[in-house]
């Protein structure tokens, strides 16, 4: 099931970072929960984080787009994160992945025209005996083969 995203909301936004000050190296927790909280990480949030941890915007940007798993735009009601790893490649993953993304007419990190779902390149995901690996909406997928796949985002409401 689809995980319901707030509204971005700089009320919201300032009490999320406030509750994550506390912590040791606040900025990692700080934007990861903005991104739990609104589904991604807005433009209009970074000048909040920045003067919150005393940096500059610059800073928090960087921070920002280093990371692979914080968004900039809303993600899909749903998302498949598709491991390409050596481990799932050995086991087909990169030929699966891309027939899959023809198939959508969606390259990496894209959000089908509806809406429904968010095709996210993963490097890794633990689960290398049972290759290839996804994520669908957090819940890992073993084995996962090209008809599992395309059933699965056809069936994603």
């Amino acid at each position: 099931m689809a995980k319901q995203h707030s509204v971005w909301n700089p009320a919201d936004a300032r009490a999320i970072i406030a509750a994550e000050l506390h912590r040791e190296g606040a900025m990692l927790p700080i934007l990861h929960a903005l991104q739990a909280a609104f589904g991604y990480i807005p433009r209009d949030a970074e000048p909040l984080v920045a003067e919150a941890l005393n940096l500059s915007r610059a800073e928090v940007h960087g921070v920002i787009s280093f990371y692979h798993d914080f968004r900039r735009e809303p993600a899909g009601r749903h998302v498949l994160k598709l491991c390409r790893a050596e481990a799932c490649q050995s086991m087909g993953s990169e030929v699966t992945a891309r027939r899959l993304l023809d198939l959508l007419g969606l390259d990496w990190g894209e959000t089908s025209p509806d809406g429904r779902i968010t095709i996210e390149p993963v490097y890794c995901l633990g689960l290398c005996a049972t290759a290839p690996s996804a994520l669908f909406d957090d819940e890992p997928i073993g084995r996962a083969d090209q008809q599992m796949l395309e059933t699965l985002v056809a069936e994603a409401a």
